[in-house]
This record gives C-alpha cells, sequence and structure tokens, in this order.
C-alpha cells in the first residue's frame, strides 16, 4: 500500500513540475512578445536570472509595468504590495511561483 501512495505522490509532483515548466515558457514567450525582444527566443532566458540590473535581461522601470499588465491581464493578478514587487519580479521563476500561488495559471 506504501508503495501505491509513493508512486501517487510522484506522479503528483512530476505533474506539477510540468505545469510550472509549461508557466515558465508560457511568461518567457509573453515577455518577449509584449516587451519586442525580437532577437531573443525562450531558451535564451534563464529563468533564475534577474530580470532588472545588468545582470540577466536587463529590463526597465517600463518593462515592469508592461509586466504589471501582463499579470493582469493573463493572470488576473494585481500587485497589491508594492514591498513585494522586487521580490515577485526578480526572474521568471519567482513570477512563475507568485502566479501558482496567487493567480489562475
Amino acid at each position: 500500500m506504501r508503495h501505491v501512495t509513493l508512486n501517487s505522490q510522484f506522479s503528483t509532483l512530476n505533474s506539477q513540475l510540468k505545469t510550472m515548466e509549461q508557466l515558465i515558457l508560457k511568461l518567457k514567450e509573453q515577455l518577449i512578445e509584449e516587451l519586442n525582444l525580437e532577437e531573443i527566443t525562450p531558451a535564451d532566458i534563464d529563468a533564475d536570472a534577474p530580470l532588472f540590473g545588468d545582470e540577466g535581461l536587463g529590463l526597465d522601470s517600463i518593462d515592469a509595468l508592461e509586466i504589471i499588465l501582463i499579470l493582469e491581464r493573463h493572470y488576473g493578478i494585481k500587485i497589491e504590495n508594492p514591498n513585494k514587487g522586487k521580490e515577485i519580479f526578480y526572474s521568471i521563476r519567482t513570477l512563475a511561483n507568485h502566479i501558482t500561488a496567487n493567480g489562475k495559471a
């Protein structure tokens, strides 16, 4: 019986990982389209790299506004606490985690 439970838990975890990876890919595609990142492909974007600053994608405050619109339009999420913005907007993965926890992914 324990073996069946572990298989079920593994299957659920595997499904959640696939869903997260699908969401990360979708976010990459949305950022490329909405921010007009024409010479970048989803494979070029490291899900854990910073979105802003000199590292990672090097996005700016105008791009942050576009990301806010993506979250609102596609996932029904409004950033209620601006102090959390830096944490939420750190990387593609942190955006995906926030969407999974708070939106309709």
